[in-house]
This record gives C-alpha cells, structure tokens and sequence, in this order.
C-alpha cells in the first residue's frame, strides 16, 4: 500500500496520544506532535522528501520510526504502546470532554479502562472528586456513554460504502460467481442506509453460499438458504448484509426489484398491469400465456415496456417512468471536464500541486483548481497572501510544463466569524478562482450566518459557495442557514453553489439541488481532495447530481475551458 504524507502525519498524532494516555513525558508527547507539525507545514510531498531530519521538529529518532514505517508498514513504537496501553481507552477518546490528558488521569487515579469502568466511576460519584470534573461533566460523559454502542436505525452512506467495498473485495475472489452488484439504498445513494443488498448471479448456488459464510468480519449469520444468505458484520456498529442468489437469467429482474424504491417499484407494476403483464422478482409474467420474459440487461428491461434506461439513482417515483418514454439529458461523468476544489501540501493536502495535476492528467481533465485553505484556517496550515503568491508562481510554472490541462490558482477563504472575508478585494481580484466558505462558529444564530454568507455572495471576485449547509452526514447538521434565501441570493449574485462530492457531506442535498436549478444558480460538483486517492469521489457526486435531475449545462465544471474563464473573468 503507498503511503502518503497524511498517513505518517497520522502515525505521529497517534503515537503521541498514546504516550498521553499512558502519563509519559510532556516533553516527549510535544517532540511527536512537533514532528508532525513539521511535516503538515512542508508543502513538500513524501515523494519529494530525501531527508525527513531537514524537516523542523524530526530528529534522528523520529526519522528511523518513518522510515521503518514506509519500508514495512507498521511502527513496533505504536505496536508496544497498543500492548502497554488498554484498548478499552482509545474508543473514549471520542466522547465529549475527553481528550488524552483528562482521560490519562482516570486510568491513573481511577484505573477507567474501558466504557464499563468510566460509567462506574460516574455512578459511584469517584469521578466527580477528580479536579476538573464537575456534575455537567460527569452527566454529560454519562449520556455519551448511553448513546456509544446505540445502533442508529440507519447509517452514513459513506461508512456504508466502505463496507459495501469491502465485501466487493470478497465477492471478485469466488470463482463461481458469474456477476454481482449492490442493490437496495446504497445503490440509489440514499444519504443514510438501513443494511445492505447484494444481487449474486451463480449457478453453485451452494459453493456461493459456503465461501459467502467464510468472509471476515461474520459475526452473526442471519440466514443460509439457497437463495438467500443474511450476515451481521461486526465493526464500530454492526452491520446486517443480504446476498441474494438467482442464475443468470433472472439477474436483471432481481437487481431491479431489490434496488427500489418501492414507490418506483409499485409505478413500474401499474405499468405492467396495463400492458397485461406482472412484473415480479425472477422475470416479467405475461398474464394471457403464462410466460415469464427474462432479460439480459436492466437496459434490456426497461426497454421492455417502452422506457429507456433509468439510472437507480432517480428511481424514487419523482416522474421517472413518465419522463423517460423518451431520452432525458443525464448528467454523465464523462461530461465532468475538470474539480475545483482541492487541497494540497501547501495547505492540509496529502500530495504537492504537480502530483494532484498529473492525477487530473491522467483522468484527462480539461482543467482544475488548487484551492488550498486561507490564513484563518490555522489548524489546517492556511495560507497567507505571500505564500499564496508564492504558489502561484509554482501553478504558472506547471502551465507552462503541462499543455493538456489548465491549472487555476484558487484558494477557499473562510468567511470570518465577524462576518468579513479572509482577504481584501485587492487580493482577491489577482487570483484566479475564489471559493469561499464556513469553517467556524456553526453555533452562530441564522441572522449571523446568512449575514456571513451574504457577504461572500455579494462580493464580485467570489465565484463559489463550498459545502453550503456545513453538515456531515450522521454526525452534523451543520449550521443555521436558509437554503431558499442562500439560492436566492446566489441567482441575484451569479454565485455557483457547491455540491460537495464528499459522501461525508453531499452539499448541497438533492432538494436543495433541484431548487438550484430550478432557479437557475449553476452548480459546481467538486471533490475537496485532500489526496488523489479521493478524485474518485467525482463519480458520488455526479451520481447525486442525477438524484437531483441535475443538467449538463446546469453545472460548472461541464462547461469548455473558454466559457469557464469568461465567468470567472466575469466581474474583472
């Protein structure tokens, strides 16, 4: 596995928490995180480091712990630490008030290991004579406590695409299988997700079944028929996955069924019915002979009664089956001629400027923006003017070595709490492209953040809004913004709202998309790589533009590299 900047940036962060939970040298704790520091703060990328101890911070000790991770992938300083310190104590971390060092005094003072040792602590009033930790604490820690293990009923489409990846890697090592794909929600790329749905071709139904039941993870088996397998998955919250298995022929129909929605589903038997036939889980019955149709395709079926493909995404019974009687203009990710939001070394970004343009390059992207984090951002090590002057003359340079892509000089400036921008409209003008967002006092009133943003939205050299709402999925909601008003003023403006491709946040979400467009406020679809590793993002958020019924010309980065310079020279 290639490892990049991030990952060692990690490894250090890690270490040091460990060496606080166990109540070793502050001295020795502060060396790692300076070291990690220092390489946050380089904008060189791994690959262009030959020397870690020139890095500020890193000494000999700490370059050894580097390179022995890069050459073997592990750490035998993390390893020991994992032994010395409980495992019980690194799910904490998690809960409100609880960071290494408060938590290090309860496994001292208190021996708090694990969940069950803190909640007795709490309940036995022991954690509340510990200095620093009053009633609000101890009942805040307590409610934590209660909601840790509390399954939600549904779950974040990201961390269920992990694990839906996850399973794919078993399915392509069994030979039997002729064809998979996942079905049910996660397929439609609904935001959150109940379980998972898999739809297996195979006609060793029985071999299928038995290597199914040998996957990693197996905690529990639900079921283990011929034609259904059912498993719980154990990780953080366990998760339920349904294998159904049918022979070739009845793949399509049974992809299509378990893919839903059930209003779609229910639209598309009405349809059926008139046309005398019953559309049920194995194939199509023609009700005056009896015979059940197979098809070799969902294209194949659709087509069956008259309706061209319709991608699983919009299949949620929004006029679908009506509208594509005839071809409908989707968008399509080959459409998609560059990403204008990502981050680099420069700024919190795993990889230099160059390594993300030849990634672009060899997705043949027409162009793409550097946009790395502005001053305010200090934690994500934002840049200032001088710095970003300084990175532009590295992007001219690569637009003078590159003649197949157009790199952009951009920067996503914060809007500040107080309301203003990070930089003055002198400075602005002389970059290239400006994304503007929130990253700061979500816990503001709506008048303060439309206020924010209103100020963003009228300011001529801001061309977008990133993640507009803030949230992310299952775990924010974000900040107190009026959408309709923020799409309002964003037409009054000529501002491009984001669609922010990250399945963590989708945002804008598909209503708000739809009422974008409707109002005609354009739409840019980008990533927010920090990596090259998550460019493949793009293709989630060109799924959830079709989810909004979102046109070509409707977003941004569709658009030539001619007609794109003009908007972004618009108010110049």
């Amino acid at each position: 596995m290639k490892r990049n900047k991030k990952d060692i940036i990690q490894l250090l962060e890690t270490i040091a928490i460990y060496l606080e939970l166990k109540g070793e040298n502050p001295f020795r704790i502060a060396a790692y995180r300076k070291a990690a520091q220092g390489l946050e703060r380089d904008v060189r990328s791994l690959n262009e480091m030959d020397d870690f101890t020139k890095v500020p911070g890193i000494g000999k000790g700490t370059n050894d712990l580097i390179v022995e991770f890069l050459e073997t992938g592990t750490s035998e300083t993390l390893q020991t630490l994992e032994k010395e310190v409980p495992a019980g104590l690194i799910p904490l971390l998690q809960l409100p008030g609880l960071g290494g060092k408060r938590l290090a005094v309860l496994y001292k003072e208190l021996n708090v290991v694990d969940a069950t040792t803190l909640k007795a602590a709490c309940m036995d009033g022991k954690i509340s004579k510990v200095k620093g930790f009053g009633q609000k604490t101890v009942a805040n820690i307590l409610e934590a406590l209660e909601n840790m293990h509390k399954r939600p009923e549904r779950l974040p489409v990201a961390s269920m695409l992990q694990i839906a990846s996850d399973v794919e890697a078993h399915l392509e090592t069994i030979p039997e299988i002729n064809k998979f794909s996942i079905a049910g929600s996660l397929r439609r790329l609904q935001e959150t997700i109940k379980d998972i749905d898999f739809i297996i071709a195979t006609e060793k139904k029985e071999k299928v079944r038995d290597a199914l039941l040998q996957m990693n993870g197996v905690k529990d088996i639900i079921a283990s028929g011929d034609t259904k397998v059912a498993v719980t998955l154990h990780g953080q919250y366990d998760v339920n996955v349904d294998f159904r298995l049918v022979h070739d022929k009845e793949f399509s129909t049974t992809l299509h069924h378990f893919t839903g929605s059930k209003d779609h589903n229910v639209r598309m038997r009405q349809l059926a019915k008139s046309r005398g036939e019953k559309i049920n889980e194995y194939g199509v019955e023609v009700e005056e002979t009896n015979e059940l149709l197979h098809f070799e395709s969902e294209e194949a079926f659709f087509h069956h009664f008259g309706l061209h493909y319709i991608p699983p995404e919009m299949r949620e019974n929004t006029g679908e089956v009506e509208k594509f009687t005839k071809e409908i203009n989707v968008l399509d990710q080959r459409e998609i001629r560059g990403d204008l939001h990502m981050h680099t070394t420069w700024s919190d970004g795993a990889e230099s400027v160059e390594e993300m343009v030849n990634y672009a390059r060899k997705l043949g992207y027409s162009y793409i923006a550097i946009t790395d984090h502005s001053k305010f951002l200090r934690v994500a090590n934002g840049l200032n003017e001088t710095r970003l002057r300084k990175q532009r003359e590295e992007i001219a340079a690569l637009n003078e070595k590159y003649d197949d892509i157009h790199i952009f000089a951009g920067v996503e400036m914060d809007i500040l709490p107080n309301g203003n921008l990070d930089f003055s409209d002198d400075f602005l003008q002389e970059m290239d492209l400006v994304i503007a967002a929130i990253h700061s006092s979500f816990d503001q009133t709506e008048e303060q953040i439309m206020k924010r943003l209103y100020t963003a939205l009228e300011n001529p050299y801001v061309d977008i809004i990133a993640h507009p709402t803030g949230r992310l999925i299952g775990r924010r909601k974000g900040y107190r913004v009026n959408v309709e008003k923020l799409i309002e003023k964003a037409r009054e403006t000529n501002t491009v709202l984001e669609l922010n491709a990250n399945p963590m946040r989708f945002d804008l979400a598909t209503e708000w998309l739809m009422k974008a467009q409707d109002a005609r406020v354009t739409i840019a679809i980008n990533t927010d790589a920090h990596r090259t590793g998550t460019f493949h993002h793009m293709e989630y958020g060109v799924r959830m533009g079709k989810k909004a019924w979102l046109k070509k010309e409707s977003v941004l980065n569709t658009w030539d590299l001619k007609k794109l310079q003009e908007y972004l020279n618009r108010n110049k």
